[in-house]
């Protein structure tokens, strides 16, 4: 198994940024793709991000695509997501989520979460 710890999250003005952090630790890290979710409230949890068991192919939500960007570093057992340009819609709960398949479909173990609140 993989445990996930989330970090960053915070309160931040609309056009802000923020950098999400999550350290795994359990087993191997590129064992997993890896990934964000996050949760409004009232809403039901929705997928942000994304990256493959090597770093590479990124994959994001509409709704973040070109403001977001997710990345890994194997050397720390960290995945990251860069957040610019923030909206208020973007106020959430963000957790980390790991797949030990090739997509992040089905996410098997999950981080806590960190709260961002992007105010207006």
């Amino acid at each position: 198994q993989v445990q996930l710890v989330e970090s960053g999250g915070g309160l931040v003005q609309a056009g802000g940024s923020l950098r999400l952090s999550c350290a795994a630790s359990g087993r191997a890290f590129n064992y997993y793709t890896l990934g964000w979710f996050r949760q409004a409230p009232g809403k039901e949890r929705e997928f942000v991000a994304a990256i493959s068991k090597s770093g590479g192919n990124p994959y994001y939500a509409d709704s973040v695509k070109g403001r977001f960007t997710i990345s890994r570093d194997g050397a720390k057992n960290t995945v990251y997501l860069q957040m610019n340009t923030l909206k208020p819609e973007d106020t959430a709960v963000y957790y980390c989520a790991a797949d030990p398949g090739t997509y992040l479909r089905t996410p098997q173990y999950w981080g806590q979460g960190t709260q961002v609140t992007v105010s207006s």
